[in-house]
């Protein structure tokens, strides 16, 4: 989801990044275009440095968070935001991020993937440590586009670390999440984290991932509450 630098707009486009361009789609939402196969119209490009990227999934109607183990928990599809804004803690809290990918949710399949932080305040009580914020983008890769194995470098104030994501059975984790229920297009799935990472309050983040583009974020040291997330 984007809009250009210049035309600001709530809830923008959808569009397809195509080398350092994005090209305007014919759909409403993401969940409209996987509905439909993955394909749209194409309309305008414009050049990727000229916009705004978005949120690129506001309303998934389910998160469900995998562990090690064939079991999951579900989080809050309000608390997601986009990239390049700013994550707002709760009062007096620090966090520690969860940071490995997201999947979404086709017509049958799992058919996408984006980098994700989950974030996650230890001294707060479960389950309402980790209910403020899932940061989500900058933009799905499909799965036939996506690397199997993909090198993970998580930049925090200036510090660097490293992990590599592999090998986690999307499809498997679909099957299980649809079993004795319906799964909807836009659902999320989010595969057991590849690096934790502290984030201090005050903290850029850059979180990249390769075949998946860069995932950046601030951590707000103002701690004024939970009702500010980033696009």
């Amino acid at each position: 989801m984007f809009h250009p630098a210049d035309m600001p707009m709530e809830r923008g486009w959808v569009g397809r990044v195509d080398g350092d361009e994005v090209v305007h789609l014919a759909a409403q939402t993401l969940q409209h275009l996987f509905s439909g196969g993955g394909t749209a119209r194409d309309h305008a490009r414009y050049r990727l440095a000229d916009v705004e990227l978005l949120l690129p999934l506001p309303s998934p109607p389910s998160v469900r968070v995998f562990d090690e183990a064939r079991s999951f928990e579900f989080a809050n599809p309000a608390a997601l935001s986009g990239p390049r804004g700013a994550v707002t803690y709760p009062p007096g809290a620090s966090a520690v991020a969860d940071i490995g990918l997201a999947g979404l949710v086709g017509s049958g399949e799992v058919a996408a993937l984006s980098p994700v932080a989950r974030l996650r305040a230890p001294k707060l009580e479960p389950p309402k440590d980790r209910d403020f914020s899932i940061v989500l983008g900058p933009w799905f890769t499909t799965v036939d586009e996506a690397p199997g194995i993909a090198d993970v470098t998580v930049t925090v104030g200036g510090t660097r670390s490293g992990a590599a994501f592999g090998g986690f059975d999307w499809e498997s984790a679909r099957r299980f999440a649809a079993e004795n229920t319906r799964l909807r297009v836009g659902d999320l799935l989010l595969a057991p984290a590849a690096l934790v990472v502290d984030v201090p309050p005050g903290s850029a983040v850059a979180i990249d991932v390769e075949g998946h583009g860069t995932l950046s974020f601030t951590a707000d040291a103002a701690s004024r509450g939970h009702e500010g997330h980033g696009r």
